[in-house]
C-alpha cells in the first residue's frame, strides 16, 4: 500500500470554513479515481498550511493521479504549488475491524 501525503501553503488565506468548503467543492471528483482508498483533506491549525493524505493500492495509480493538469489545478485553487511525498505503508492497524492488516482493504 501507498500514501501519499500533499502540503502546501494556504496561499489562498483560507480559514477553517473557507477550506471545509474548498474541500467540499472538489471533494466529489475522488469518488471514481481509480486506485484511491481513502483520502483525507487537511488544514494545519494556524492555518498556514493545506493538503491531504491519500491512501492508494498502488504507486503506479497515485502517479497517475499526480499529472501535470492536477498541479495546476491544485496550484490555482489553493494560490499555491503542492508538494507530493510518497510512503510505504506495509502495515496499517484497523481498530474498528480489530485487525493489522499487511494488505490493502478490497475496494
Amino acid at each position: 500500500m501507498i500514501v501519499t501525503m500533499v502540503r502546501m501553503s494556504n496561499g489562498a488565506n483560507l480559514d477553517l470554513e473557507g477550506a471545509t468548503a474548498a474541500f467540499l467543492n472538489g471533494a466529489e471528483t475522488y469518488l471514481e479515481v481509480p486506485g484511491l482508498l481513502f483520502k483525507a483533506y487537511l488544514r494545519s491549525e494556524d492555518g498556514s498550511t493545506v493538503g491531504g493524505v491519500y491512501w492508494w493500492t498502488d504507486r503506479a495509480a497515485a502517479e497517475a493521479k499526480f499529472n501535470p493538469g492536477w498541479f495546476d489545478g491544485v496550484s490555482a485553487k489553493y494560490g499555491a504549488a503542492p508538494e507530493v511525498e510518497f510512503f510505504d505503508a506495509p502495515v496499517v492497524v484497523d481498530p474498528v475491524a480489530q485487525a493489522v492488516r499487511t494488505d490493502p482493504p478490497t475496494l
